[in-house]
């Protein structure tokens, strides 16, 4: 599937306040020259999270882009041809997940969200480290994925399963 360019990838949730943007973050991050990430959301809180910019500070991202923004940007003329789309929204918490027309490749990685977490502010900086874990984990076996061995019914197939690994998964049961 791969052919030496760069492959633009978006990560959506309700709020584009922690999951997706920590997505982006972290994609950008690991994947380099060869992946450029986004992260959007369906009903766009405005602002990031103040626990994801800390948590995103304290690990050394440039937080200084990071902004809360619509999937909708993402379908105007002009926006970056998408090449993956990764809902990170919670099914487990009944939320809403925005579903991406197209022909960008999908998949589900669900992660609860941290920005629903109540209790003390240790709690609820444990639930922004443990997204933050997870998302980790699926992107690093995203990023190890042998793209040009891979067709797009195989690739499909791994990106599914990615999304089933959990936050102790093992990154060799996916790739």
């Amino acid at each position: 599937m791969s052919d030496g360019r760069l492959f633009n990838v978006l990560f959506l949730c309700t709020g584009n306040s922690a999951r997706s943007i920590m997505g982006e973050c972290i994609l950008n991050r690991l994947g380099l020259d060869r992946f450029k990430a986004y992260s959007a959301g369906s009903h766009p809180k405005g602002q990031v999270h103040p626990e994801a910019l800390k948590l995103l500070t304290g690990l050394h991202y440039d937080v200084s882009g990071l902004r809360s923004k619509s999937w909708e940007e993402f379908a105007k003329p002009g926006a970056p041809a998408l090449d993956f789309v990764f809902t990170v929204c919670d099914d487990a918490a009944q939320e809403t997940c925005p579903v991406w027309p197209g022909q960008p490749m999908t998949a589900h990685w669900g992660i609860p969200d941290p920005a629903a977490v109540t209790g003390t502010p240790s709690e609820v900086a444990l639930a922004f480290a443990d997204a933050y874990r997870m998302l980790n984990n699926r992107i690093s076996i995203f990023t190890a994925l042998p793209f040009r061995s891979l067709d797009r019914l195989a690739l499909q197939k791994k990106l599914d399963a990615i999304g089933q690994v959990g936050g102790a998964g093992s990154p060799a049961s996916a790739a």
